[in-house]
């Protein structure tokens, strides 16, 4: 049997129903999704790794298949030490696709064993960002519709904070 692996990374400052949709579209294709959560100390992310990887773990434990990991340093060194060679990337618009197209060259210019898949989420998960997510967190707007269910109380005790 050809187990099919990918990883699927990112911030996930916090996970949304993009991410999730790009998950589990990564899903079909896939035997195994590797959601890999970048320390990215220099985003200033709101929430601390342990936290992202957390809230990751519990947005898609019900995803058979789908494992959590964090990782620091670069993306291709975390694929070669798990003998990964596809790398997801979800593209919400055309504003993402001159980075997305850049990293991706720049992977396969670091290991060309390397693929970089683009998937696209469906159009009522297009426009949100984990951005979007933490600027109506911390003016304490309604962000229910934009996470997934499994987080929303977590999110809810954090915004209080």
């Amino acid at each position: 049997m050809n187990n099919k692996v990918c990883v699927y990374p990112g911030t996930f400052d916090p996970i949304t129903n993009g991410h999730m949709d790009v998950i589990e579209r990564a899903k079909k294709i896939f035997d195994k999704v590797i959601v890999a959560i970048a320390v990215s100390e220099n985003k200033k992310p709101m929430f601390y790794i342990d936290k992202r990887v957390e809230m990751a773990k519990m947005a898609t434990k019900d995803i058979p298949g789908v494992e959590v990991f964090s990782f620091n340093g670069l993306l291709v060194n975390f694929c070669q030490q798990n003998d990964i060679t596809t790398i997801v990337r979800g593209l919400r618009a055309v504003s993402d696709f001159e980075y997305e197209l850049q990293i991706g060259y720049t992977n396969s210019s670091l290991d060309k064993n390397i693929d970089t898949l683009y998937l696209m989420p469906s159009l009522q998960n297009a426009f949100i960002s984990s951005t979007i997510v933490r600027d109506i967190l911390r003016h304490h707007g309604n962000f229910e519709h934009l996470v997934p269910a499994s987080i929303k109380n977590y999110l809810k005790d954090q915004a209080c904070m």
